[in-house]
């Protein structure tokens, strides 16, 4: 273990309105990084992760988000978590590594041996003790959390070779054209206090290339340099791939889950994975019920106290029902989000599906997808406000907020 002076600061990436288009029509309504996976919002799983390491003094969120928006949330899980966090709004993008290091000195104020660092939209079990541990044995200047992903799916993310003995990286590519790696960068890292000096390495090496491109007929010439500001750093391509091979950067790697949250189909499995999660960290808030008292449960299954669930409804698995929704007599509800204020009727069903807030699914509707969370209609969405009338079927579909079913639709997108 490190000495217990060694106080730790983690900083949360939660992007802006601009990152979350694909996130639509979910982020029509509540920031991305506040949409309820499990019951809990996407940013508090981490939040709760970074809880569990040791000597943690700070937890920053850094984003585009007006500061109002945030402003409930970070008070809340504060006072719940008993842990110091602060929203801190960037004045324009600075890119991964340069939104880091915009804040510095804020950073550095509780003078840290280690800074954690990590993507909101990624989904995992967070292994951040045993992380630093490894970190603090590398002896580098920095450890990225890695997974092995089957060879197909690897070119959409961050591809990496690390030595086998040592963990050190080696090669480091973002989304290469050619097959790198089974390996794939997480989006969780630790850091010594050193991440700024290369940071500022690369604005400094920028800045030059300007002055140069001044003088240089040929330097003008080169688009790639030109098109990025000088504060402007990107965690990726300005600091990883450079520093690979170099004995300052190595891996851990995990065996549990991990997915990216891009899509509304990729957080309801995302759900699911932190439902199934719950079953060890906190088993106190899944579900339970055989028909009698409560609803019928089968699987992971989470229940907002204040939700109003008929004994005869069949709920599961992977289920997650939010405030005030009322499910009527006979519902049979399979792997889906049920968000506040909806209210599902006498026997309807609900499978593959994200239900909005306020909305309304009428007797004997279905409203139901394949679940492949990749397809773009793979999971069925409802936004906000949606009516669903009696005996109507929705299949494969997203309908946008205030909109009224009275006709069954299906692979459709209802503007």
């Amino acid at each position: 273990m490190g000495s217990t002076e060694e106080r730790v600061v983690a900083v949360i990436m939660v992007g802006g309105p601009t990152k979350g288009t694909r996130f639509r029509p979910l982020s029509l309504n509540i920031p991305k990084p506040l949409f309820p996976l499990a019951g809990q919002a996407m940013v508090h799983h981490p939040i709760s992760a970074c809880k569990k390491i040791p000597n943690l003094a700070q937890i920053y969120l850094v984003g585009f988000y007006e500061e109002r928006e945030f402003a409930l949330f970070v008070s809340s899980v504060s006072n719940e978590l008993r842990v110091p966090v602060r929203y801190l709004r960037e004045d324009k993008p600075h890119g991964s590594a340069g939104g880091l290091y915009n804040f510095r000195d804020l950073i550095m104020e509780d003078n840290p041996s280690h800074i954690v660092l990590l993507n909101c939209d990624v989904c995992c079990s967070f292994p951040l003790p045993e992380m630093l541990e490894a970190h603090r044995r590398y002896g580098g200047m920095g450890t990225i959390l890695v997974i092995k992903v089957s060879p197909e799916s690897a070119y959409q993310f961050g591809e990496l070779v690390a030595d086998p003995d040592t963990n050190e990286l080696l090669h480091y590519t973002e989304k290469p054209e050619t097959f790198v790696s089974d390996r794939i960068n997480c989006g969780v890292y630790i850091f010594t206090p050193d991440i700024f000096t290369a940071i500022q390495g690369v604005s400094t090496q920028r800045k030059d290339r300007a002055t140069l491109r001044r003088v240089s007929s040929f330097e003008a010439l080169q688009p790639a340099n030109r098109s990025l500001p000088t504060d402007y750093v990107r965690l990726d391509q300005d600091i990883l791939s450079p520093l690979a091979g170099k004995k300052h950067l190595y891996v851990y790697e995990t065996k549990d889950f991990w997915e990216q949250i891009k899509s509304p189909g990729m957080s309801l499995r995302s759900s699911g994975l932190y439902l199934a999660q719950f079953r060890f960290t906190s088993p106190h808030l899944l579900a339970s019920g055989d028909g009698t008292k409560n609803a019928t449960i089968s699987g992971d299954v989470y229940i907002h106290p204040s939700a109003k669930v008929h004994p005869t409804a069949k709920i599961g698995p992977n289920v997650s029902i939010s405030a005030n929704a009322r499910i009527g007599a006979g519902v049979r509800l399979v792997s889906c989000i049920i968000l506040d204020d909806v209210e599902i009727k006498e026997n309807a069903v609900v499978i593959h599906a994200i239900v909005g807030w306020k909305s309304s699914i009428g007797r004997w509707s279905r409203v139901q997808a394949s679940g492949d969370y990749n397809a773009k209609l793979g999971v069925t969405i409802l936004g906000e406000s949606v009516i669903v009338e009696d005996e109507v079927v929705v299949i494969n579909s997203i309908v946008l907020p205030n909109k009224t079913l009275n006709v069954s639709v299906q692979e459709e997108i209802i503007l």
